[in-house]
């Protein structure tokens, strides 16, 4: 498989090559960087979803599969030495870490055989965090924890979001503490949401651009913040 690479492939791809060394076969094994700036990796058989999501990709299965193949993947990276590689800052634990995170876990990033999730894609924002913080990022998108207007234009069915969410806590095992600092990182989240994607678009990214303008600008982070402030309580209740 040829995509285009970044800056921080050659980090990326080492850091591929020890997940694969330390036994876990849910990434893609890279191959090289080629002259023409194309990285090449090995395909991974399976399924993708993408908007607008299909009903499978929006069960609790599906989800409580993701969790299960995160909690792996944190086990493995835990086990990948850091070095002095550098990473993307953009999608980046703002405290750091002690292992690479993925920190863009979403359905569109996610390998599924017979519904299961398998393998994570796209390691382009991976870089060293807490493995919490990287569980509410997956959180925020495949909950999704966000508000009816925005979860429609994707095309989700509005599912009982503190339910999935406690589901993903208790797929993952996180304790007490962790639990609690899962709301906290998404109080922090929800409020900087947009500063992501207002980057890209500033920097003229099309993509992003056209991303933005089909889920209605900037509003979309100012109603999704109310949306959370209203219904935080509710989600950290389902945590308790």
């Amino acid at each position: 498989m040829l995509r285009p690479s970044n800056p921080h492939s050659v980090a990326v791809h080492a850091f591929l090559r020890g997940l694969r060394a330390a036994g876990f076969e849910g990434a893609s094994l890279p191959v090289d960087v080629r002259a023409d700036g194309r990285e090449c990796l090995v395909f991974i058989e399976g399924e993708v979803a993408i908007p607008p999501f299909p009903a499978w990709a929006q069960s609790d299965d599906a989800l409580a599969s993701i969790a299960d193949l995160m909690r792996r993947f944190h086990r493995a990276s835990a086990l990948v030495e850091v070095g002095l590689s550098t990473w993307s800052d953009e999608m980046a634990d703002p405290a750091g870490g002690p292992i690479v995170c993925h920190n863009d876990v979403c359905l569109e990033n996610v390998v599924f055989r017979g519904r299961e999730a398998v393998a994570l894609l796209d390691f382009d924002f991976a870089a060293p965090g807490r493995p919490v913080y990287d569980l509410a990022q997956f959180a925020r998108m495949c909950v999704p924890i966000n508000d009816d207007v925005s979860m429609a234009g994707l095309g989700w069915a509005r599912p009982n979001r503190p339910a999935r969410l406690r589901l993903i806590a208790d797929t993952y095992g996180l304790d007490r503490t962790g639990r609690d600092e899962l709301i906290e990182i998404l109080d922090r989240s929800i409020e900087r949401a947009g500063a992501f994607v207002q980057r890209r678009v500033d920097a003229g990214d099309q993509n992003f651009i056209r991303m933005l303008d089909a889920m209605g600008g900037m509003q979309r982070y100012e109603r999704q913040q109310e949306w959370w402030e209203a219904s935080r309580a509710r989600f950290a209740h389902a945590m308790a």
